[in-house]
């Protein structure tokens, strides 16, 4: 390979990297639409051409026909009339006009088959216009929901970059381990403990609260009943009043029988 195929292999990968890089897919294939779309009125024009050119040769053609046609006749009337070097005139004149006729006719079928080409080529242009086409709005529309979909994803990954998704399962895996630690710590304690003594203990406590609850309640009826009753003397001494004499209260002596 040669010294200036290897600067130009090497230009090419520079400048084409860059290039690729600085395409846009979705410009270029509306740029591409445009450019097809662009595409049918010239082709329409250089057919119109070969149309125009077809045209001309048949005018041509029927002008040199008619050409023939009337030097034929010449030919006949000078002949007719024993003019012969009017004949022999007419009869050069007549053998150009055939040669023009042969060389308009060939023209002639060679713009047919341009035209019928340039139609045939026109048909395979529009179906691979349409397919292109077709194909460029597809992925457009494909370009579109992808961009729909990066800006989704891109809003889901702001939500874990956040922090919830990277810290949400490790923190519940942590607090399920505590718990079963708490849990275990709990069933161990009570395998240690008696737990009929333990029931006991709290059997006897609630009876001895009890208990504490029906004395008390005792002592408030006693209560409650004490201070309705009113403050009476003690029997014995009410009577014992009744046969003391005139003699004073707080004497003792028996009283003075009455003499008959």
């Amino acid at each position: 390979m040669s010294i200036w195929a290897r600067f130009k292999r090497l230009v090419r990968s520079v400048f084409g990297g860059a290039i690729s890089a600085m395409e846009n897919p979705r410009l270029i294939l509306e740029q591409n639409i445009r450019e097809l779309n662009d595409q049918v009125p010239k082709m329409n024009e250089t057919i119109a051409q070969v149309k125009s050119a077809v045209i001309r040769y048949e005018k041509a053609l029927r002008r040199v026909q008619s050409m023939e046609a009337g030097l034929t006749s010449k030919i006949k009337a000078a002949i007719r009339g024993g003019r012969q070097d009017l004949a022999r005139e007419y009869a050069m004149r007549l053998e150009r006009a055939r040669t023009e006729v042969t060389e308009t006719s060939t023209q002639l079928g060679q713009a047919k088959a341009a035209y019928e080409k340039a139609l045939q080529v026109k048909d395979v242009f529009m179906r691979d216009r349409k397919r292109k086409i077709e194909e460029a709005k597809h992925a457009l529309r494909a370009h579109e929901r992808a961009k729909v979909q990066a800006e989704v994803a891109g809003v889901l990954e702001q939500f874990e970059v956040a922090g919830v998704d990277q810290t949400h399962g490790e923190m519940i895996s942590r607090i399920d381990e505590e718990t079963a630690r708490n849990e275990a710590r709990m069933e161990v304690a009570l395998d240690s403990v008696d737990v009929e003594d333990l029931k006991l203990e709290q059997e006897a406590e609630s009876f001895h609260a009890d208990e504490i609850v029906r004395q008390i309640e005792l002592e408030m009826q006693q209560e409650a009943g004490g201070s309705k009753q009113p403050e009476q003397e003690p029997p014995a001494r009410a009577a014992g009043d009744k046969t003391m004499g005139l003699g004073d209260a707080g004497d003792s002596r028996p009283p003075l029988k009455r003499v008959r």
